[in-house]
């Protein structure tokens, strides 16, 4: 199966990914390309006049079979280069992308499987700014989905080359924007005004006093501190500041955004001022299916053996793809974490790592198709008799 043209058309593949990289909502000539490729392979493409993203079923989608989707992000970061800022692939996207087209090609060799199971390829956009996932679930990407699948990247520090993990645990994450609306006043006259900088260090201390549960890992901090201007005799009466959140559930990721919120509205009232929330966005912790969980160990373990086939990894970073099933709460998802000599980490400008172990995310990801698919003939023959 896995001949010298297949990898080459993997390598090539990737090489022409990581080379044209486009950043989130931009990614119109990675779309093109990878409908172009989904075409080619037989299945049945969907794109969208107002969004990036493509959606293409491998079989026919009929009721009582098991639709699998499989997710890649296509979305590179701006970032700062050999002193050039750019788009550049330093998450990965461009070998998730190469792997799951990898998998798709794999998987077209053998047509029992789409008589057995359908395969929904889901290559979604903006990934990065953690709204990706949200407009592929509007686009009713997941709609008639059973199972729900992702791979990614992860760094030396987390898996060693040659070894997987059938679950990513990524935490909460959030950010809270915020002005204070007052009014400036001359240096000489501070009883005319709220001192912004009085108002904004007092919750830059509020903020510092939150605390959960330390069992559970957490944190919110001040990212963002500005006010006053050129002129140093006037009390400026407006700020902006931010906050940083991170939470490992997304339990006490609400709490963390509760307690923001009241110590905003704690002090508006003791300073009577205005303080208006302007911005609030973020991107949801993990919340794992056992039951694809267990389906990917198994692929795992047959493809790298039981031995390199490690449990789930707990990281603070975080990923929109747990939206999917924040939205669809049914859906059996796991995010699958592929080891691969990653350095010096996810998002260095520059990042690289093995591009050989690509070839152990392609038949992890065909692997899990066909055990589910294996799955679905078992239980369709045990019924015949």
């Amino acid at each position: 199966m896995q001949d010298e043209q297949f990898r080459q058309d993997v390598l090539d593949t990737f090489e022409y990914l990581h080379t044209h990289p486009e950043i989130s909502w931009e990614e119109k000539n990675t779309s093109r390309f990878i409908q172009e490729q989904l075409e080619k392979a037989g299945c049945k493409v969907t794109t969208f006049s107002d969004c990036t993203g493509v959606i293409a079923d491998f079989g026919e989608v009929s009721k009582g079979k098991p639709v699998i989707a499989i997710r890649a992000d296509m979305d590179a970061l701006w970032q700062e280069v050999d002193g050039t800022f750019q788009a550049n692939h330093s998450c990965g996207h461009d070998a998730h992308m190469t792997m799951v087209l990898g998998a798709l090609w794999t998987l077209a060799e053998d047509p029992s499987i789409k008589e057995r199971v359908t395969v929904r390829f889901i290559f979604q956009p903006a990934e990065e700014v953690g709204d990706g996932a949200l407009k592929m679930v509007e686009k009713g990407a997941v709609d008639d989905v059973d199972y729900l699948f992702g791979i990614h990247l992860r760094p030396v520090q987390e898996a060693s080359d040659g070894y997987a993990t059938p679950a990513i645990i990524h935490g909460a994450a959030a950010s809270i924007e915020c002005e204070i609306i007052g009014d400036d006043a001359h240096g000489a006259r501070p009883h005319l005004t709220n001192n912004a900088i009085d108002v904004g260090t007092h919750i830059v201390n509020a903020i510092n006093a939150i605390h959960l549960d330390p069992s559970v890992p957490h944190s919110v901090k001040v990212t963002k501190f500005q006010a006053g201007g050129k002129s140093v005799n006037i009390i400026p009466g407006q700020a902006s500041l931010a906050f940083d959140l991170r939470a490992q559930t997304n339990k006490h990721m609400e709490l963390l955004k509760e307690k923001v919120h009241d110590t905003l509205k704690a002090t508006e009232q003791l300073y009577q001022t205005s303080i208006h929330v302007t911005k609030e966005y973020g991107i949801a912790a993990a919340e794992v299916s056992p039951e694809a969980e267990d389906i990917s160990r198994m692929a795992i373990s047959k493809v790298l053996g039981a031995d390199r086939t490690m449990e789930p990894i707990v990281t603070p970073g975080g990923d929109d793809f747990h939206f999917y099933t924040i939205k669809k709460p049914e859906l059996k998802a796991t995010m699958v974490g592929l080891g691969c000599d990653l350095k010096p980490g996810l998002h260095h400008p520059q990042m690289t790592f093995n591009r050989e172990a690509m070839f152990n995310g392609i038949k992890i990801i065909a692997e899990i198709v066909k055990v589910i698919a294996e799955k679905e003939r078992v239980r369709v023959e045990t019924n015949s008799h």
